[in-house]
Formats: structure tokens, C-alpha cells, sequence
């Protein structure tokens, strides 16, 4: 905080995203599921509009193309954060997934080849991610980053979070019984998050911060490939079987241990 009254537009904007992202809204969530099945990527990281594909043309007869402050969402999803820039505090799940060993994956690959690997992993969770009313942050490198919230995934945010890191995992090959085309680890869990619209100018992204996202960001970490990291909040939240592994870790920056439970894809 900088000490600065706060502005009536301020107050309304995040009265705005309060209401929208803890709200279920029907229309929003129906036009993701249709615009989901329209191929094909990349896409809207909100809306899920595609860009190319045979989908494309039609998303520009209703005026949907990539935007020039940010191509990772569609024109209209621009001009609606722009006009509401800003967030608010709310309830919602994190998912962080990336690839293990990406440093010897790259060794042994020409600079091309390991693009055309991050380039398929980011189509295969951003599809997984979509298809279980998710909003895909961003992409880090080798690291998805991607949130669940009321307004989009209902009430069972935290387990639509799990199943998209579940369906992540299997569509990366480690349910085939031999080696994944990408070892992936993944961390899951909820709380409360800032999420909203943030930047300068027409180049405003979505994005969410807090200690929650820190917490999810830390497991995904230190999970292996095959493992999906779930902390205790997220468990009890997504009713996960009380019998599968629990673990006590001891997370950077963290004073105290955080309990999870341990969701495994295949015998890796």
C-alpha cells in the first residue's frame, strides 16, 4: 500500500472482481465450454477464443483476435481488463505444474527440438486447464501457472484444480506404463489469492499473488515427475481419499511444515 486515498474507481473495480470471480455465472462459463471445443490453439488464456485453426476465422467475424497489448488474450478480454484494471481478494485454487529436468532434457536436444516439446506441453495444459474451467495464468518457461475460481469451476474449484493436474499428467504419458515425453510435477492449493487485471497502459495481464500462490508454487517443486502435490486445505476441499500418501514438507520461506497428500499418474 502507498499510503494514497483510495480512488472511487478503485473501490468499484474491486468490488467488480469480487462479484465476478466469486459468482457463478452460467452465460461466461457456457461460451468457455463452446469456444473450448473450437479448434484449435493457441487461445484466449480467459475467453479460450482460438486464434488459428478452423476456429479462427469465425472468432474474427465476431471481432475476437489476438490483442496487440497482449497476444495471449483475445482483443475483447483486453478491452474488458483494461476498462476494469484492477482485482480483489478471493477464495480459489493455484495450480503450478512444470517439467522435471528440463536443463538435461535440453542437453540433449537441439535448441528446436526442445522448443517443439515446450511448445506441445504448453498446448496439453492449456487444454487441461481449460477443459476443467480453469484460467491459465501464465507459461514460465518450462512452469504453467494456473488458477480455479467460484465464478468459473463452482463451488469444487480445489478438485477441478486436482483433475486438471491429473489429466496434465496423463496427457504428458505417465499413465502409458513407460518413459512420459514430459516428466511433470505438479502442486496444488487454495486460499485466498489477489487475482485480477494488472499493468500499464493496453498491455494489462491477468494475474493472482499472494502467500497462497507461493504455497502452490513451492509444491509443484518439490514434487516428482508422476506426482501431483496437494497441501491439506486443498485435500479436505477436493474430498480426496483419506488413504492416499500423506507427507510433512518442510517449503522455502515457510516457518512451519505443510501437510499434503500425494495424487500419483502412473507407477512413476
Amino acid at each position: 500500500m502507498t499510503g494514497q486515498p483510495t480512488r472511487p474507481s478503485d473501490t468499484l473495480n474491486e468490488e467488480y472482481w469480487r462479484r465476478y470471480l466469486s459468482e457463478p455465472d452460467s452465460l461466461v462459463r457456457f461460451g468457455r465450454r463452446v469456444l473450448t471445443h473450437l479448434p484449435s490453439d493457441p487461445r484466449c488464456r480467459f475467453c479460450t477464443a482460438p486464434f488459428a485453426g478452423p476456429g479462427a476465422p469465425l472468432m474474427r467475424a465476431i471481432g475476437k483476435r489476438p490483442s496487440e497489448g497482449n497476444p495471449n488474450v483475445c482483443n475483447s478480454c483486453q478491452a474488458h481488463m483494461v476498462r476494469h484494471r484492477g482485482g480483489a481478494e478471493v477464495e480459489g485454487a493455484m495450480l503450478f505444474a512444470d517439467i522435471r529436468g528440463s536443463t538435461a532434457l535440453a542437453e540433449r536436444m537441439s535448441a528446436g527440438e526442445f522448443h517443439d516439446l515446450l511448445d506441445r506441453f504448453y498446448g496439453v495444459a492449456s487444454k487441461s486447464v481449460f477443459e476443467h474451467d480453469g484460467v491459465v495464468d501464465k507459461f514460465v518457461g518450462d512452469e504453467l501457472v494456473a488458477h480455479f475460481f467460484t465464478a468459473l469451476a463452482g463451488d469444487r474449484y480445489a478438485r477441478r484444480a486436482v483433475e486438471a493436474a491429473t489429466a496434465l499428467l496423463r496427457a504428458t504419458g505417465h499413465d502409458d506404463g513407460g518413459q512420459p515425453w514430459a516428466p511433470v510435477g505438479a502442486g496444488v492449493h487454495s486460499g485466498r489469492a489477489w487475482f485480477g487485471a494488472i499493468g500499464e497502459g493496453t498491455h494489462v495481464e491477468l494475474t493472482a499473488v499472494g502467500d497462497a500462490v507461493n504455497v502452490a508454487a513451492r509444491l509443484a517443486a518439490a514434487a516428482r515427475a508422476g506426482e501431483i502435490l496437494v497441501s491439506a486445505e486443498a485435500a479436505a476441499a477436493a474430498e480426496l481419499d483419506d488413504a492416499l500418501e500423506h507427507r510433512s514438507l518442510e517449503l522455502k520461506g515457510k516457518s512451519e511444515s505443510v501437510e499434503v497428500v500425494v495424487v500419483r499418474v502412473g507407477s512413476r
